[in-house]
């Protein structure tokens, strides 16, 4: 295991005396231009995790479509462990709705899905505001949601699975693209 050292800015200490900051500090942050669309997540638990996660990049916010559990919920709450009071968050009926709100605020829209055309993440050229939208645990994104997207987007896979489990693509995806655009804000 390495004994690199952390970057500067990785330990903060808060004016409040502690390593965090409080919710109405959290709220009061300028986020990153980063969104997320969740279409039709069946499990809590990922939902949870996906609002921890994002909370943890200092994402813009999450859209919670269809049957997406929406706070509160207990099984959300117990995996977002408070996230759900700072990420800003919205429940649309349809994922096109999602899409085209983020639209009209001028992001760019990607389909996190592997699909005949996706390009990696790693290679695709991000123009921010960008929102990542994420499919169901069984079935993905619908051909139509992907159609809907401005490109999709996938996360190159070396094993016997081509998946991973969704919160965790989000994750990845999320902070890859939090690199990116911290790369391009230097």
């Amino acid at each position: 295991m390495s004994s690199a050292t952390p970057p500067k800015d990785y330990f903060v200490r808060h004016e409040n005396g502690s390593d965090r900051i409080s919710i109405e500090e959290a709220k009061a942050t300028e986020r990153f231009p980063i969104y997320g669309i969740l279409d039709n997540l069946r499990s809590a638990h990922n939902v949870g995790s996906i609002f921890r996660t994002s909370d943890g990049a200092n994402a813009a916010g999450l859209s919670l479509c269809g049957y997406s559990p929406t706070p509160p919920h207990r099984h959300l709450a117990k995996t977002a462990l408070g996230a759900v009071d700072v990420v800003p968050w919205a429940h649309y009926e349809t994922v096109t709705e999602a899409i085209e709100e983020a639209r009209g605020r001028g992001a760019q829209v990607l389909a996190l899905e592997f699909t005949e055309s996706s390009v990696p993440l790693t290679e695709f050229e991000l123009k921010f505001p960008v929102v990542l939208v994420a499919g169901n645990e069984v079935d993905g994104l619908s051909e139509e949601t992907i159609a809907q997207c401005d490109a999709a987007v996938h996360l190159p896979m070396f094993g016997h699975k081509n998946s991973l489990n969704v919160s965790v693509a989000f994750g990845v995806a999320l902070y890859e693209t939090l690199r990116r655009y911290r790369l391009e804000a230097s």
